[in-house]
């Protein structure tokens, strides 16, 4: 490591800042008794917990009551923090089960804390790319974005986005490439973001360091030189910054210490912000007032604040995203009202993004588009679909996943969501886009883990997050993967594509504008790394259709007690595309459904269940179901003797195509802001089409 990459010591400003929050009062000192003695739960402790969601219905009913949902999610559960008793009786009362996985919160961010100072103080600097050795706040971002503009001016330009935040900071960025400050020539864009969450700290951190990595090893590394010549990299590592601001300034002051009696004293008896979700918005349309957003009485400041990854326009409004402002997924006023996600719709909409990457913890998950499952009916009354780009989307998330050890899937195995980022920007502009879930189990665990993530360990060593954003980035200039425009135009002309279109949100649409311009060089001959000029939102998409006859059918009536649940046989005897069962029943009571396959010994497998709210009816629906003998079980779990009907059918399915059209850019040829040429460009991804600019260049001379 050269000397200009040396890492710069870390800021002592908090610890000053929590000693003199004490010494006038500002923060609380409190003592608490010995875990286990009386009087220990004398308040809540905010706690993340592991609540059973066995079916897509427990996984609505638990979005639909407002507590903060985490990423941390599989097919039978979601993780859920808890930071006041009220929401554990939502839970209690939903009828829904839990395990307490970190019973204190604010323990374990003391622990983690004490951890990091250890090895911040035996570490001279770490193996990251920047030698870092502990999390950055805030002015450590934007120092080191400029550090990085320093080091290598030929190589990096940072850049203030268009919207200040709420509490007017500006948001910063980089773009990385050779001769990054020449005029636009053509190259593919791959976009890296981190904290759209305020509290997944490590988010950050893998962004940064990746542009570290691209820097430091530029002009050594062969393949990371040959990329930033083929490509430009932007990084933002921060996008909420007012909410991250108040997450790591309070998850940093958290410290326990023990005292004589044998108790804790803590210079901040709560997790405060340290655990904060959303950005700073307290009411919609109005900037917060001077230090509203950090004394806003919501627990942790989880009701208060719009969820940015809700508030982008692609699908807004839909499941997944919360109406209401005190849920932790609330989606905001209207699409894109937010300023994290007007600055990062901007900087897509102006950039030929090929490809992106948005961080997040937790999960160990590679997420891709779309967001809620195929057989969701949308908002133009035919079922969502897969994307039409689903099989290369799945093989560049599966070859991403190989590199860290995660779990490569849908976004909406992990739970339904719209407003996300990719809902708009793939099926806006057709570039391939990404969600990371960094890390097993926790929103910021001790920062050797985020080193390990970085950079792989044990089978993962040597690869990990790097190595699978080197794939992606490798993907982002692939022109196989994208589309390209050549041809000859005069040298210094200003080449623009546009396209104005409507965005479907969940009940309407929204007006979107792509507006990119490239310099054509001194050659005259030029070649642009495009998407394609179809977005795939309208693409031709297949969808899955049941027959309405069913192959076979059978109905089953009667009567369950409570705690006495009723048992019926369906015989699967052919092959079939779809198995649904339906309960029903007159009562607006709550009945639950279970099915089972009979194993050879009589055992019983659980192959789907429903259980939803009360007055929900019950639907399980199985795709390509074995054949053999299931076994269709009610539970009562509210009424005192309900009466029901259930419903077992085998159904055929066929696929056809809906939708389908065909969009063009519109491609201008410019001369100090004078159009000179305009044509229509039609181009498919894997495509490269030649443009004549002809006209151009006969009117360049007199323009």
């Amino acid at each position: 490591m050269t000397a200009s990459f040396r890492p710069h010591r870390r800021r002592t400003g908090l610890a000053a800042a929590a000693a003199t929050a004490v010494a006038f009062g500002l923060l609380p000192t409190v003592i608490a008794p010995p875990a286990g003695a009386a009087g220990a739960a004398e308040g809540f402790r905010v706690q993340l917990v592991t609540v059973d969601t066995p079916n897509r219905a427990a996984k609505a009913l638990l979005s639909g009551l407002g507590l903060d949902m985490t990423e941390h999610a599989g097919h039978d559960y979601v993780e859920v923090v808890l930071h006041r008793a009220a929401d554990a009786e939502a839970l209690r009362a939903a009828g829904l089960t839990w395990n307490v996985r970190i019973p204190d919160l604010a323990e374990r961010e003391s622990e983690i804390n004490t951890a990091n100072r250890a090895y911040a103080a035996s570490t001279q600097e770490s193996p990251l790319p920047s030698g870092r050795d502990t999390y950055r706040d805030l002015a450590d971002y934007n120092d080191d974005l400029g550090r990085l503009a320093a080091i290598r001016p030929d190589l990096v330009k940072k850049f203030a986005l268009n919207h200040k935040s709420l509490e007017g900071k500006t948001v910063y960025g980089v773009e990385i490439g050779h001769n990054v400050r020449a005029t636009e020539d053509g190259r593919p864009v791959f976009l890296m973001m981190g904290l759209h969450h305020a509290r997944e700290w490590p988010s950050g951190e893998h962004a940064i360091e990746f542009a570290y990595d691209l820097v430091k090893n530029y002009g050594s590394d062969d393949r990371i030189t040959n990329l930033l010549k083929k490509a430009r990299v932007v990084v933002v590592p921060v996008v909420n910054v007012d909410g991250f601001e108040k997450s790591v300034n309070d998850g940093q002051l958290i410290d326990l210490r023990s005292v004589d009696d044998g108790g804790t004293a803590s210079i901040l008896a709560t997790p405060g912000n340290a655990y904060k979700r959303k950005n700073c918005r307290i009411v919609d349309g109005q900037a917060p007032v001077a230090g509203e957003c950090a004394l806003v009485s919501s627990p942790g400041g989880f009701g208060a604040g719009v969820d940015p990854n809700r508030n982008y326009g692609g699908f807004w409004g839909g499941p997944g995203a919360a109406a209401e402002p005190v849920q932790a997924t609330y989606r905001g006023a209207g699409p894109f009202s937010e300023p994290e996600t007007q600055n990062i719709r901007e900087l897509v909409s102006t950039r030929q993004v090929t490809a992106l990457i948005t961080n997040h913890t937790f999960s160990n998950l590679v997420l891709r588009p779309n967001g809620v499952a195929p057989d969701t009916i949308g908002p133009d009354g035919q079922p969502i679909g897969d994307p039409p780009d689903e099989a290369a989307l799945k093989d560049l998330g599966d070859r991403m996943a190989a590199q860290n050890g995660y779990t490569s899937q849908h976004s909406w195995q992990l739970y339904d969501t719209t407003g996300s980022t990719e809902d708009w920007s793939y099926n806006a502009t057709g570039g391939f886009g990404y969600t990371f879930e960094i890390g097993p189990d926790e929103f910021h665990p001790p920062f050797p883990k985020v080193i390990d993530e970085y950079l792989g360990v044990g089978e993962f060593a040597g690869k990990g997050n790097r190595e699978a954003y080197l794939i992606a980035l490798e993907h982002a200039v692939d022109a196989r993967t994208h589309s390209v425009i050549a041809g000859k135009a005069p040298a210094g002309a200003t080449l623009r594509l546009k396209k104005t279109f409507a965005t479907p949100t969940w009940s309407g649409a929204i007006k979107d504008t792509l507006d990119t311009t490239m310099v054509v060089g001194a050659g005259g001959k030029y070649s642009w790394h495009v998407n394609p000029s179809t977005r795939p939102v309208v693409k031709a998409k297949q969808i899955k259709v049941i027959s309405s006859e069913p192959l076979k059918r059978e109905t089953f009536t009667g009567t369950t007690l409570p705690a006495m649940p009723t048992d019926k046989e369906f015989t699967v005897d052919r092959a079939a595309d779809v198995f649904e069962v339906k309960l029903d029943w007159p009562t607006p009571d709550d009945l639950d459904l279970r099915v089972f396959r009979k194993n050879a010994d009589g055992t019983l497998t659980e192959a789907g269940s429903s259980a939803g709210s009360v007055g929900v009816k019950e639907r399980v629906f199985l795709e390509n179901p074995e054949q053999g003998t299931y076994v269709l079980r009610v539970e009562n779990w509210a009424s005192v003797a309900p009466s029901w009907t259930m419903t077992a059918a085998l159904f055929d399915a066929t696929e056809r195509t809906a939708g389908g059209l065909i969009e063009n850019w519109t491609l201008s040829c410019e001369k100090n802001g004078r159009v000179l040429q305009q044509l229509p460009v039609v181009v498919d991804r894997n495509q490269q089409v030649k443009a004549d600019l002809g006209l151009c260049a006969q009117k360049w001379t007199t323009g």
